[in-house]
């Protein structure tokens, strides 16, 4: 197993509120992991509710050592929910702070997948398939039938998550148990990089490159070229 991630601030914003993390070693009880967060908020606020939601998330994971590894990230994300919005409730400058959290594991071929929000995984095989799905008002409006894929792109409330880390009192991941084929590769990436470049692109780009480095840059300077409206991170883990 090997990985390579990149947070990259994008062309327009003049702070970067997303954090990521990756280790193809063990964590605590975690055989590996790998995490994206997309912060929110204002002034300070989003950069810390990133960081300070990965950071302690693999705090916690590493002081685990007897449970499995989905209540093992369940009950760390919902201690990192409960201590964010008491840094909210005591700091001005973090009110209105939140997050999204996407995080996997991988045990053999089995992958284990917690999502909060709209930051992504994908598995790259025979073709792109998204395995988390987005908490957001636009997708609720996709599955409502009242928006197709291609409106949603730019549709004016495609940034409005409907679920955040620290942003209510009780949090509710998503999770996905994925059973992985030979030579398929795994992307975790903010909604930086899926708001640029489309998924027919982002495929292209991980079949023409060999290995997990040169995918990921290749696709935050994609993303750059095509406007780097948001921060872009991206985490790439192949075999």
């Amino acid at each position: 197993m090997r990985s390579y991630g990149v947070t990259d601030i994008g062309r327009n914003r003049n702070m970067n509120q997303d954090y990521i993390f990756y280790s193809d070693e063990p964590v605590g009880m975690l055989p590996n992991l790998y995490i994206v967060a997309d912060g929110m908020g204002g002034h300070k606020a989003g950069d810390y509710a990133s960081s300070f939601s990965v950071e302690r998330f693999v705090e916690l994971v590493r002081e685990r050592k007897d449970s499995h590894m989905v209540l093992v990230m369940r009950e760390a994300i919902e201690i990192v929910n409960e201590e964010l919005l008491m840094k909210s409730a005591e700091n001005e400058d973090y009110k209105g702070l939140g997050t999204t959290f996407v995080a996997a594991v991988i045990d053999g071929t089995t992958m284990y997948v917690m999502n909060i929000g709209d930051s992504r995984l994908y598995v790259a095989g025979k073709k792109l398939v998204q395995i988390t799905m987005d908490h957001s008002l636009v997708e609720e409006m996709i599955r409502s039938g009242g928006l197709n894929r291609e409106e949603a792109r730019n549709h004016p409330v495609k940034n409005v998550i409907t679920r955040a880390v620290g942003a209510e009192k009780q949090i509710i991941p998503d999770f996905f148990e994925v059973l992985l084929q030979k030579q398929e590769h795994i992307l975790l990436c903010s909604d930086g990089l899926t708001n640029m470049v489309d998924d027919d692109e982002i495929m292209e780009i991980m079949e023409e490159q060999k290995e997990v480095e040169p995918i990921v840059h290749k696709l935050v300077e994609r993303a750059n070229f095509y406007g780097g409206r948001d921060n872009i991170s991206a985490i790439v883990i192949m075999e």
